[in-house]
């Protein structure tokens, strides 16, 4: 990760981290490879001996789950949220997991990825009084039901993850690669299996959770894995949203600086970051595509955020319809209801610079002139959501 030595910031990570929940193997895997500096010692120790104290019941929950029946045999096809970061994504997530059919993480699931059908049912009124009013990133509302990425999790169940450059940024780029381009990194056949086993465990355990027998899965990762996704899953449902580029730059920015100092064990150069948002965003969106082409029209959608924002309805109603997933009719009480609470919610403002919107035109140009977006203003107020 190339740093510019007046932004380098010292590493401040919470204690509520999310490697709290991570299993031993993957705490002392990852603490083998990395150097943090002695003011983050103590939190290493207490990802360990949490690990280490937890891994018991864990074990237990692992057995419970092997002694159930496997739902992942019977289920339904599942959906994928595809799109690159504060794309809309999450807003398209918490409206579609309004539908009782569907199966999905909430945050006690994603912080307590091997634990939370036994130990974290137990704890569960402990944990909630624990979780944060909202996100690092945004003023999304965090509660007990909120929908979450499954990211976090997988990080915490095994080696192979794009967070990981977050939690230890002196080896950003191998982390950030390995995580979202694991083919093209040359990354070795026993860690992406290892992490297609993780995936599919961590599956099992939503659908065996009772939500739903549905999984639904949002995730930015999957973006540019769709074909690695389609081999476990071959009848998959894939809906892409896609937003002006010009707000997801600009806010993707935001994202990795908010998200470094919570979550960061080692100095970091947030600002460092923008090389990668630039190239990462086209690499991902070239695989998509390549990976979806040969897909018929019942799984892969593509939709804008405008249009989701607009016309929530119709957007999903037209979504239902593709991809034959159920009668939305059932499910629009439910998600009116949810739209209506959340009408008070204030998205986060951009202001675009000159500089700004030249990169966004010489980086992801072609992008533009698929989507029809057009440059806004300099200096012009755009809003934002993930």
């Amino acid at each position: 990760m190339t740093s510019k030595a007046s932004g380098i910031q010292k590493p401040s990570a919470t204690w509520n981290h999310p490697l709290m929940g991570a299993n031993p193997a993957t705490v002392f895997q990852l603490l083998a490879g990395e150097r943090v500096p002695p003011a983050m010692l103590g939190r290493m120790l207490a990802f360990a001996g949490a690990a280490l104290a937890r891994w018991p019941l864990s074990l237990a929950e692992r057995a419970y789950v092997a002694l159930r029946h496997d739902p992942l045999a019977s289920m339904p096809p599942p959906v994928f949220i595809l799109g690159h970061w504060r794309s809309g994504t999450t807003h398209l997530y918490n409206l579609l997991s309004r539908d009782p059919r569907f199966a999905w993480p909430d945050p006690i699931a994603t912080g307590m990825p091997w634990d939370f059908l036994l130990l974290g049912r137990a704890l569960r009124p402990l944990l909630e009084r624990a979780l944060p009013e909202s996100r690092f990133i945004d003023n999304v509302a965090i509660n007990p039901d909120s929908p979450q990425e499954d990211e976090i999790a997988l990080a915490s169940m095994q080696t192979l993850s794009y967070y990981h450059a977050l939690y230890f940024p002196k080896n950003f780029s191998r982390h950030f690669e390995d995580g979202l381009f694991p083919d093209a990194a040359g990354v070795a056949e026993k860690r992406r299996y290892k992490r297609e086993l993780a995936l599919r465990h961590y599956a099992r355990k939503l659908l065996l959770a009772g939500r739903g027998n549905t999984l639904l899965v949002k995730n930015p990762a999957w973006t540019g894995q769709v074909a690695w996704l389609r081999k476990i899953w071959p009848e998959a449902r894939f809906i892409h949203i896609h937003r002006n580029p010009y707000t997801v730059f600009e806010s993707t920015r935001k994202f990795y600086r908010r998200l470094f100092p919570p979550y960061s064990l080692q100095p970091h150069d947030a600002d460092s970051i923008e090389p990668w948002i630039l190239s990462t965003f086209p690499r991902m969106l070239e695989r998509m595509y390549a990976d979806t082409a040969d897909l018929q029209a019942g799984q892969f959608i593509e939709i804008g955020y405008d249009e989701l924002e607009q016309q929530p309805a119709e957007c999903l109603a037209r979504i239902y319809r593709q991809l034959e997933i159920g009668d939305f009719e059932t499910v629009r009480p439910a998600i009116e209801r949810y739209l209506q609470d959340i009408r008070g919610y204030v998205k986060n403002p951009h202001r675009f610079d000159p500089e700004t919107l030249d990169k966004v035109d010489g980086a992801w140009g072609p992008w533009l002139k698929r989507w029809g977006y057009s440059r806004p203003e300099s200096a012009g107020t755009s809003s934002s959501g993930g």
